[in-house]
């Protein structure tokens, strides 16, 4: 399989080139990318060592690495610009345009989009954040009461990393429970779950998947076998639509894109910096 090196490079923390590089990346099938971040590029001195990083490897591999950047100045962006990779700018592509719609000459003012540059949203992340754990897996300290939504399905369905992911990244608050045997015998919502039917949404994956995910944590044991997993998926399945709950399938799904069709089916509000 062919392979090439790919460069996140930023004044900050890289995620937000890790992010929008590494969505464009998986458009191209076939190719495997060595994946490098450059974070903290905050002076010429780092962006010519970076440059120095770029070129030696385009020489080692015998290709050009394609280089993702987010830096602000312009200054720092000429000079990694110079490195004999693909240089894509995401801000260079954007920040002319709507300077010139805007009427505005931008700040270039370095960890705007990861500064906590409104602490009340900050603040709302991390009490969801603290929230989210406290009500895992249907623990003693849940307050279904306080959640935006709580996710419901058969234990390793992705409940867990996609209710974190939703408090960490939109202050979204995310409780979730799993559904047990005795919750498929009485053919019943939880008890504890009855009261708030309108927050409800569900989870189901394939059997297939959930073994593999279950035999890593529990190897040959009842819990992962393919008839157990087959067993409790159809009743959650079952569960879901006798009770009206909506749900998706994750099997296929990255946490990203689970919570977002989360929050997009159940109409929760993003609590996004303005």
């Amino acid at each position: 399989m062919p392979r090439r090196t790919a460069f996140f490079v930023s004044d900050q923390t890289g995620v937000t080139a890790e992010t929008m590089g590494h969505s464009l990346l998986t458009q191209f099938d076939g190719l495997e990318f060595r994946q490098v971040t450059l974070p903290f590029i905050s002076s010429i001195d780092k962006a010519e060592e970076a440059v120095r990083k770029i070129n030696a490897t385009g020489v080692a591999d015998g290709a050009r690495p394609v280089v993702f950047s987010t830096l602000v100045k312009d200054e720092l962006r000429s000079a990694v610009k110079r490195s004999d990779g693909l240089f894509l700018d995401f801000f260079d592509a954007f920040l002319g345009p709507l300077e010139t719609e805007l009427r505005v000459k931008s700040s270039e003012r370095e960890g705007r989009a990861h500064g906590i540059a409104d602490r009340i949203v900050y603040s709302t992340r991390i009490e969801a954040t603290n929230f989210a754990l406290a009500a895992d897996d249907g623990g003693v300290d849940a307050d279904y009461g306080r959640a935006d939504v709580v996710l419901v399905g058969v234990s390793r369905s992705g409940k867990t990393p996609t209710c974190i992911y939703m408090a960490m990244q939109y202050g979204v608050f995310a409780a979730n429970y799993p559904l047990t045997e005795e919750d498929f015998e009485s053919k019943q919502l939880p008890p504890l779950l009855r009261p708030h039917t309108g927050k409800i949404f569900g989870l189901t994956i394939a059997p297939q998947r959930l073994q593999q995910i279950r035999n890593e944590r529990r190897p040959g044991s009842r819990y992962a076998s393919l008839p157990q997993c087959e067993f409790e998926v159809r009743c959650a399945e079952t569960l879901f639509q006798r009770h009206g709950v909506p749900w998706i399938d994750a099997t296929e799904c990255s946490i990203e894109e689970i919570a977002s069709r989360v929050i997009d089916r159940k109409g929760i509000e993003r609590r996004l910096r303005p």
